[in-house]
């Protein structure tokens, strides 16, 4: 993983003195709400509903086990002794003390972490899959070009006061496991027919109020010109880019209104002035980051398949574990693991500060002391050997991250909702823990398969309730709580938006509507058909029947 050069270090430590001496002076009285507002942004801390919240960058969702350990240390020093993953692999403190802050950025730094551009109308993290460097069907490593991303866009003078947020995620598998449709630029490696690296770029994506899936605008990108065709985009925003209303802001409406075609004759005039100019990537650059992301010291293996098929047998609970939180590995006789965060009556996303230490402990024995956090919201140890593994799936049961539900319903991806964000219109937490026990029976959520179920407290979508299988949007009616249900999102290759099934309903009625929505599709599904092939083999109507028919 990426570590802190000399001009890193410095960066950092003179962002968390600036930041400890404006903390003073807001405390003293020198400084406004007003003028203090930015300022906090720039360092990633909100004033939440009880509280401040600290979002800590983990770029591209990549943690050592010694950052870990000082996550796990902070949440018990200056918070309530957890955090929260958050979707785009971030980690949040929900409890910490305004005046704690400079001190809580002061420890980060120790281990080469920070919150820099973690909020604010700046580009945030970018993010991309959490089996990079890893899986199977990898066409190139996206972390170095993620950190080149990083180093360029962290204090960029031009782009640290966009019209909006801004996301960027890359994708370099054959499977679309970073979500680019739903980015404001999304970014996936592709080779030509000479065998040259270049990206399909994407711009206009996004969730929130108005979800619009992205529009490619340029088919091969050479690598090279990677950052400054980026720029060009990014310039065009900033110029034509609406800064009058905050809810028509973000990228994909100036795409929309110009079109995906206008828009892109926009960034092909602007890249005329950058095109083979200074920010033009070379080999020798590419290499000093790439330099920091090559493969740990694997031993040669083989697969252990038969002898992991006998302890199937044997263990039923060891071959559910095996079924949907470890993966294939690129390298014989190794796999990659999930630790599920989403084990019932717990928030999605929420870990401990002693799991973390424990999950450290563990990164360093069986994962050469890496650690990954996902955008679903849970953590995974990369590169464990399959002989290990039923060793490795004993700690975690008793860590209580070890719960067969990657992939499936209980899986949810669920933003802290009305709990804690000032901004949600209802609370996403007790809707999960319902629906949760709701369908706490193991065999039946394997039967039903595959299912992203996603819950947002508001509109601003940070659970992306608009791309899952199916998503819950919390609305208000009049000062109470409900609930809208759409059906059909996919943050996959296939990208789609969720089609909303009708009027929203009370809290109290949301695990009987899934319920009732799950039972439409075990009776329609064909063999070997997941929730979303049906779907879209048979529409949203016997859905909505069976929902509404049970409530009127």
């Amino acid at each position: 993983m990426y570590v802190y050069d000399k001009y890193d270090h410095q960066i950092v430590k003179e962002r968390v003195n600036q930041f400890r001496e404006q903390t003073r002076r807001y405390l003293a009285g020198e400084l406004t709400d007003p003028e203090f507002l930015p300022l906090r942004l720039q360092n990633g801390l909100y004033i939440q509903r009880y509280a401040p919240m600290l979002r800590i960058a983990v770029p591209y969702g990549l943690l050592s086990s010694t950052q870990v350990r000082k996550l796990a240390e902070i949440t018990r020093k200056y918070d309530k002794g957890y955090a929260h993953i958050s979707t785009r692999t971030n980690v949040q403190l929900n409890w910490p003390d305004l005046e704690d802050v400079p001190e809580i950025l002061a420890e980060l730094a120790t281990v080469q972490m920070h919150s820099i551009q973690t909020s604010g109308n700046c580009i945030r993290n970018t993010t991309t899959d959490q089996f990079a460097g890893v899986a199977k069907d990898e066409l190139v490593d996206p972390r170095p070009w993620c950190e080149i991303i990083r180093q360029w866009s962290t204090f960029h003078p031009e782009f640290v006061r966009l019209p909006r947020k801004f996301k960027i995620a890359i994708n370099g598998a054959v499977s679309d496991r970073a979500a680019i449709g739903v980015h404001d630029i999304g970014l996936e490696a592709v080779k030509n027919a000479e065998g040259e690296l270049g990206f399909r770029v994407a711009v206009g994506g996004g969730l929130g109020r108005t979800p619009i899936v992205g529009s490619f605008i340029n088919e091969f990108l050479p690598w090279k010109h990677l950052l400054t065709y980026l720029e060009a985009i990014l310039r065009v925003y900033n110029r034509y880019g609406r800064r009058d209303n905050k809810f028509k802001a973000r990228i994909k409406i100036l795409v929309k209104a110009l079109t995906p075609e206008v828009f892109a004759e926009r960034v092909d005039a602007e890249w005329e002035y950058l095109k083979d100019g200074p920010s033009t990537l070379t080999d020798e650059e590419v290499q000093r980051v790439a330099q920091y992301f090559v493969d740990p010291a694997y031993k040669a293996l083989e697969d252990q398949d038969e002898a992991l098929r006998q302890l199937d047998a044997e263990h039923p609970g060891f071959a559910r574990w095996r079924e949907r939180n470890v993966v294939a590995h690129k390298k014989p006789g190794y796999a990659a693991v999930t630790l599920s965060l989403k084990s019932t009556g717990v928030a999605p996303g929420d870990v401990t500060d002693k799991q973390l230490d424990m999950i450290a402990d563990l990164a360093d024995r069986y994962s050469f002391g890496e650690v990954r956090n996902s955008h679903e919201q849970n953590m995974i140890l990369a590169d464990v050997e399959q002989s290990r593994l039923f060793e490795l799936w004993h700690e975690l049961r008793e860590l209580g991250v070890a719960t067969p539900n990657i992939g499936l319903l209980t899986d949810i991806i669920c933003c802290p909702g009305g709990d804690f964000c000032s901004l949600a219109n209802a609370k996403s937490i007790p809707i999960a823990e319902a629906i949760q026990r709701r369908f706490d029976d193991l065999d039946y959520l394997f039967d039903i398969g595959d299912l992203d179920l996603n819950i947002s407290g508001c509109m601003n979508a940070c659970g992306h309730h608009h791309v899952g299988h199916i998503g819950i949007l919390g609305v208000d009616k009049k000062g109470a709580e409900f609930y809208q249900v759409s059906i059909g999102g996919s943050s996959g290759r296939d990208t789609t938006l969720g089609q909303i099934l009708g009027p929203s309903f009370a809290q109290d009625d949301m695990p009987d509507v899934i319920e009732k929505i799950i039972g439409v599709y075990v009776e329609q599904r064909n063999e070997d058909e997941q929730f979303l092939d049906t779907f879209r083999r048979i529409g949203i109507d016997p859905f909505k029947e069976r929902v509404y028919a049970a409530n009127h």
